[in-house]
Parts: C-alpha cells; structure tokens; sequence
C-alpha cells in the first residue's frame, strides 16, 4: 500500500485519476457516516464506499479503482451554510474508505456533514469539534462503551444513545469479534453468508466482518450522531493476544503468521473506524495512544494496553508480580506520566481497555465463597501486571495529578472501584476512581449478578458496584463533578428493548473516589 493510496483517502492530495461519475448498483453508503478525533479546528469524516458490504472478496461490490467522493460540512442540518467542503479519492487498497481530515472550522461547535458520490448521497451526519485548548469550558456530556460481538444480541443500546444530547462518545475496543458466525446469525436468527462461519485471519475476512458489524442500524445512528474517540483491545485480532503473541490455541501459531494477520487486522480497523492518518499502520505497528483536551474541564487519554504488553503471566506462578513487566510499554508510560504532569484540566483521564482496581476473585481469600470457576486473579487485566500499575498510579501521585479517572471495557460487567495505594490496606489512600462499563451486547442478556459479583464485593471492600446486565455508560462532567450513570437494558436477543439506569454514582472535584449519587 502506498503513502499516496492513504493520503488520497484524507483529502491531501489528488491523482487526476480517480472516477468522477460513478454508477452503482445500490447504495454505496450501506455502511452509513461517522466522524471523530475531534480537535478545536478540525474533526475527521468517515465513510466506506460499499454497494455490496457483505461480498465475500472484501471490496463491497467496488471496482478496482479510485472513485472520487465529495464532502460538505455546514453550520446547519439543512446546508443553507456551507462552511467547508471537498474531495478525497477513495481508493480499493483502502476498501474506498474515507477519512476525511476537516480543518479551518470553529472550536467548540456543532456542524453537519454528508458525502455524495456519483448521484448517492449519504445520510447527514452531525459532530462537534472540541473546545479550544485553554476554553473555560461549564459542562461536557458522554458515553463510553465496549464488547459489541454481533452474534450475541442487538445493538439496542446504541439507539438509545443515539437519542441522548452527548458531546462525545469513547469506544474502548471490541468492535469485532474474530470468531466465526453461523449460518443463522447466532442470536440475531438474522441468517450471513455461509463464509462467516470461518474464523477471521485474512484481509477480506476482517473487511466483510466490519462490514456486517457496521450494516447494524442502531450503530450507523450513535456514529451518525456524535463524533467518537476509539482504540482497540484484543478481538479486534484475536482473543487474548500480546504483543507479537498470540492466544493459546490459535490459526496462526508462528510469530511471522501472526503479524501478517495483525497487519490484516489494523489496516481493516482504519478502514472502518473514524481516525486521522496517523494512525494508519504500517504493516503490524499502529499508532493509537494519543491526547485529546476540551478546554480546561477534561483531558482524554486514549491508550493501547495490547501492542507494548509483555506476554500473558502464569497463572500459577508469581510471574504476574515481576518489576520488569510492563503493559504500556516504556515509551508511552513515558508519554502518559508527561502529559498528565502538564495538563491543566480539571478531569484527568485514562481511556483503555482492561480492569486496572485489583479485583481477587474470591477462590484464595475464601474458597468457601461461590464464584463460578473463577480463581485468584485476571491474568490479562492490570492484575497480571502488578508493576505497571504501580509505577503509573505512583507517578499519578508524585506529580500532584488532578482528578484522574480510569474508563474501562472488556470485561462485559459494569463496575465502580477506587484505585488503591495499597490493596492490602482498605484505609490506604485513594489514587483515583474506575469506571468499567459493561458490554453493548457481548455475553447475550445477562443478569444483575453473578456469584463472582457476589465473592468479589465481599473480598474487595474498594469495590463499590458490580453488575452484568448490556448497555452503557452516560457521563455528566462540570467544575464540581463527574456523575456516571449505568445504563442497562432487560434483554439484547430482540430489539427494541427499554433502557433504564441501574445505578448513579457521583466522583466529586478533588476527592478521588466514586459515591452513590
């Protein structure tokens, strides 16, 4: 893939030779719109062109070559006024995705944009650009979420966000999931193509998953809604993986098979998602961890826990304890401790993946308590890398970091924690608060709790709130507080189910720790 074939992509360049007027078959903007990283000037627009999503090739019914796509961007739904607008050449080594990079807008304010190609046009899409960087910004609005395997259950949750006045929304990994789906769509009885029930390892394969995850209308709205912060955990590749290591038990075992199917997977994980060009990877190696502040009131850290990671410990050894072990990698712990030394922001915080508050699953403080199987700690959680989370919530504390907050996916349960200086000491000071949010639809319907639940809240006296129905999370920002509220719906198996909040907790400006509000 050439530096051109990406930048035609991001409207920096042309080649002249892109197909202007374009015939399709059906509509190539199946996959619907969607914006993100925002900036004060700038925001990202994200389309794929494709008429056929699900065809088995990966090229969504594409030819071969470029096709150009306009772009507008307007002050108003009906774009009487039209502030700035454009073309990129979407080009098949990208899938005809577009990542169109806007610049020259206002800070702070609310725009619509859509895309047109040939005679289609796009839906609308709306977004927003972040405040300027030193802004006295009042109040911000929010929603993070994670863990959306299709065969599961619908996207509902999605809807019900889409509905919600949000500035922003973070994703915090498992957009796909690499398994393979039956013939009849698993929960969904929404029957596929007979080659989704292979595993995904190739190019085309990630492609027509992407495909099938974004045809979801309920997705296509929260994006065509609000612009995103994304990063990615482990099935966006495969489960469980680290580094350039992969699961277990695996299709590609060998080193040289798994980063020729990263690569595959990072290159169709730009391709879908809203992200700049500098994110673009080359060949297994992709730049996600980077910084985004809204004015005074927030700085957004957004980190990857899954390329730098030293390899899964044993569980059955003290492996996990080991002051070598790092799961952020040397360069962006550095990256991260510098940054919240000199932010300037009231809320400080930690987008990532997996658990980070020590969570003992009960089986070695009480083997009498019941937790379903599962014993001493999370191996591919911050438990299973000890020293890391010491030396970054140490250096949180050393350098006098305001407010730090920890958002968190993965593991399919919404949970509240203080982040401790010493877990062995209930009464040892409060570094930070964890907010973990569960699964949009990833486990099927789930329950209030479980018996781990239950073991974990009598061992872990740090934990304030622990359960496992689907949603996600909607987060209220101002000078004097953060309030989180647990959306949760009774079902995922149909669509359309009601939503309703579980639980409320409040994390109030310079108290570290999360009360019931």
């Amino acid at each position: 893939m050439s530096a051109a074939s990406i930048m035609l992509g991001t409207g920096a360049i042309s080649s002249g030779r892109a197909y202007a007027a374009p015939s399709f078959t059906a509509d190539p903007f199946s996959l619907g719109v969607a914006s993100g990283d925002p900036l004060p000037g700038s925001v990202v627009l994200w389309t794929r062109l494709a008429p056929d999503p699900l065809a088995e090739d990966g090229h969504g019914g594409m030819p071969r070559r470029p096709v150009r796509v306009r772009w507008e961007v307007a002050a108003d739904e009906r774009f009487r006024h039209v502030v700035r607008r454009g073309s990129v050449e979407a080009t098949p080594e990208l899938a005809h995705s577009v990542h169109a990079e806007v610049y020259g807008l206002q800070p702070g304010r609310e725009y619509f944009y859509r895309f047109a190609a040939g005679p289609n046009e796009s839906p609308v899409g709306r977004t927003r650009t972040a405040p300027a960087v030193h802004a006295r910004v009042e109040k911000l609005r929010l929603a993070f979420a994670s863990c959306q395997a299709w065969p599961d259950g619908f996207y509902t949750a999605y809807q019900h966000m889409a509905a919600e006045d949000l500035d922003l929304v973070i994703h915090l990994g498992d957009y796909i999931y690499e398994y393979g789906i039956p013939a009849t769509g698993g929960n969904r009885n929404t029957p596929v193509p007979a080659y989704f029930a292979t595993e995904t390892v190739s190019l085309k394969r990630y492609r027509t998953q992407y495909a099938l995850y974004k045809s979801d209308p309920d997705l296509q709205a929260a994006h065509a809604a609000f612009p995103w912060l994304v990063t990615l955990d482990d099935h966006e590749v495969e489960n469980n993986w680290a580094d350039d290591v992969p699961e277990g038990n695996t299709l590609t075992p060998t080193r040289p098979e798994f980063l020729e199917r990263r690569a595959a997977a990072f290159r169709a994980y730009y391709e879908h998602l809203p992200i700049r060009s500098s994110a673009l990877p080359t060949g297994p190696d992709m730049r996600l961890y980077r910084r985004f502040t809204y004015g005074d009131l927030a700085e957004f850290n957004m980190l990857d826990t899954r390329q730098y990671r030293s390899p899964i410990a044993n569980a059955e050894t003290d492996e996990r304890l080991d002051p070598a072990r790092t799961l952020t990698g040397a360069e962006q712990e550095r990256w991260l401790l510098h940054g919240l030394a000199a932010s300037r922001s009231r809320w400080n915080v930690l987008a990532q993946q997996i658990r980070v508050a020590q969570f003992d699953h009960g089986s070695e403080t009480d083997p009498n308590l019941p937790h379903d199987g599962w014993e001493g700690f999370g191996m591919d959680s911050w438990d299973g890398y000890v020293a890391s989370r010491d030396r970054i919530f140490g250096g949180i504390v050393e350098r006098g970091v305001r407010n730090p907050v920890v958002l968190t996916g993965d593991w399919h349960r919404n949970l509240v924690a203080d982040i401790k200086a010493d877990y062995a000491d209930p009464d040892s000071a409060t570094i930070a608060s964890e907010l973990v949010g569960t699964s949009i639809s990833s486990g099927g319907n789930g329950t209030d709790i479980d018996n781990l639940g239950r073991a974990g809240l009598i061992v872990n006296p740090h934990v304030k709130f622990y359960n496992i129905q689907r949603g996600y999370v909607s987060c209220r920002l101002d000078a004097q507080r953060w309030t989180s509220e647990f959306k949760v719906l009774p079902q995922v198996l149909t669509p359309g189910a009601p939503i309703s909040t579980r639980a409320s907790y409040v994390i109030e400006d310079g108290r570290p720790g999360a009360v019931p509000a």
